[in-house]
């Protein structure tokens, strides 16, 4: 075979060809290696690696010095066959392939001779540990988290769920990174329609690489410029497997800790892991904990500058008189002064995440305290504001998943306040229901079972019932097996 012909991916059956073809394709990389060597019957070989991603000890003692030793016949398939051991092995011939398997981890095998190649698993590199996520910690339940390795992802799911049921598909996304992307499903409860679905856009999808599963999550939305997340996620797998349990599906991606799962419902930011290990009482009062916490963050601040403007009869006469005492010579007026401080707490928020972890800390103290303080000191903002932004700024943190679009519904708020009082509050509130009542994920409507109202699911909703009151599985989008649970009647299961 010529060169004109090895262009069309084919491989040569001469070694010094493959080997230029290689060296060319990979624009003479240093991490790229050949290893050169001869079988036990004196036919050239070379083993093609990327170095750093590579199982060495296995390439040595299991591939290489396992033909020097035992080489007696040159031909691929009676090498596989009775000579190496690895349990990932493939004989392929298209050019690309190889080169692909390369720089997944793979070994290729090259023989003189033979115009085909052998594709050996020899994946191996360095990977963070199954650590509890610092953004899902429980008291009771499992601690076990999601990391940045695929299979390792993969396998945390499967422990959980140990069924001929459950199937990864793969994909590759990414023109330059060639990302692996796994959806995952339970074939015999996910409505097929939603899985098109979502094939379908990954498989549209042209970008040049693919660095967490967030860039997934874009093309995924339905409304891209939306500042509510349309795609769940998750960070431990228990998590996951009730989803999938569900009848939802999963997008686990090479690289990253987060796993999505899709259809999403806005509910599923007030529900925590925790909630199913503890009793119903504690976890509808959390959960009501959480509600209450939403409200607080994105209102109180409005309707404090809203009362202070307009509507000072709103507030009681004692804390009124409190507040005036407070405003007194206040250079600002009430909005500009809630919205510098909620810029204070803002910048302070930002630069607490972006530092060190214990000078972070220290920075978060001594800005709240020395800060908050100096400033009113100073005379700059009132301790009712500061208070106010205190109560807000906590509450904002109950539903961490919410945070970055409660922060910019509150800015709106407190402008719609600022110009219009408690009417441009009532207003916002209206606006907001109405756009959330609009949205969906893949036919489910987002704020279900709330609206329209799915009786069978309020027993997950704010207020929860025990498991063994959730007999069936959740009717606000699709999935193709609506029984979880037997319901026992009269000490007998039916």
């Amino acid at each position: 075979m010529n060169k004109a012909e090895q262009k069309t991916g084919r491989m040569s059956s001469d070694l010094e060809q493959n080997i230029g073809y290689l060296e060319t394709f990979f624009h003479g990389n240093f991490d790229i290696k050949f290893r050169n060597f001869k079988l036990a019957c004196g036919t050239k070989a070379c083993a093609v690696f990327l170095d750093g991603m590579t199982d060495r000890i296995e390439i040595d003692e299991y591939i290489v010095m396992a033909l020097q030793r035992e080489g007696q016949k040159d031909d691929v398939n009676s090498i596989l066959e009775q000579i190496l051991n690895s349990a990932e092995a493939e004989i392929q011939s298209d050019m690309e392939e190889l080169c692909h398997g390369v720089l997944n981890g793979d070994t290729v095998l090259l023989v003189d001779g033979q115009d085909q190649g052998l594709l050996l698993g020899t994946r191996k590199w360095g990977t963070r540990g199954i650590l509890e996520p610092p953004t899902s910690a429980v008291l009771k339940g499992p601690r076990e988290g999601f990391n940045e390795d695929l299979k390792t992802n993969m396998t945390l799911i499967r422990r959980k769920l140990r069924s001929k049921a459950l199937v990864f598909q793969s994909f590759e996304v990414g023109k330059y990174s060639n990302t692996a992307v796994c959806l995952c499903y339970l074939d015999d409860i996910v409505d097929k329609k939603i899985v098109k679905q979502v094939t379908d856009k990954l498989q549209k999808i042209e970008i040049d690489g693919i660095l967490d599963s967030s860039y997934i999550a874009k093309f995924l939305e339905i409304r891209t410029h939306s500042i509510f997340k349309q795609v769940g996620t998750a960070e431990k797998p228990d998590i996951v497997a009730a989803k999938l349990l569900e009848g939802r599906i999963a997008l686990i991606v090479d690289g990253s800790p987060i796993v999505l799962t899709l259809p999403f419902l806005l509910l599923e930011d007030l529900q925590s892991p925790e909630d199913y290990y503890e009793r119903r009482f504690r976890s509808t009062f959390a959960r009501i904990i959480r509600f209450l916490g939403i409200i607080m963050s994105v209102l109180v601040p409005a309707l404090y500058v809203s009362a202070q403007v307009y509507n000072l009869g709103m507030i009681p006469l004692r804390f009124t008189v409190t507040i005036l005492n407070s405003i007194k010579g206040i250079p600002l007026s009430p909005a500009l002064e809630m919205f510098f401080v909620v810029l204070i707490f803002e910048i302070l928020n930002e630069a607490s995440v972006r530092m060190p972890k214990y000078v972070g800390m220290a920075l978060s103290i001594v800005g709240a305290l020395v800060l908050g303080e100096t400033a009113v000191s100073a005379g700059i903002v009132s301790t009712p504001a500061l208070m106010i932004m205190a109560i807000s700024a906590i509450s904002l943190y109950t539903v961490p998943e919410l945070q970055n679009a409660l922060s910019i519904l509150r800015l709106a708020f407190l402008l719609l306040a600022g110009v219009m009082g408690v009417y441009g509050v009532l207003l916002g509130v209206i606006f907001t229901l109405n756009y959330l009542l609009s949205l969906e994920s893949y036919g489910t409507p987002y704020f279900a079972p709330f609206a329209p109202l799915v009786p069978q699911d309020m027993k997950d909703s704010v207020v929860k019932q025990e498991l063994t009151d959730m007999t069936t599985r959740p009717k606000s989008f699709r999935n193709r097996n609506s029984i979880r649970l037997k319901a026992e009647k009269d000490g007998k299961s039916h």
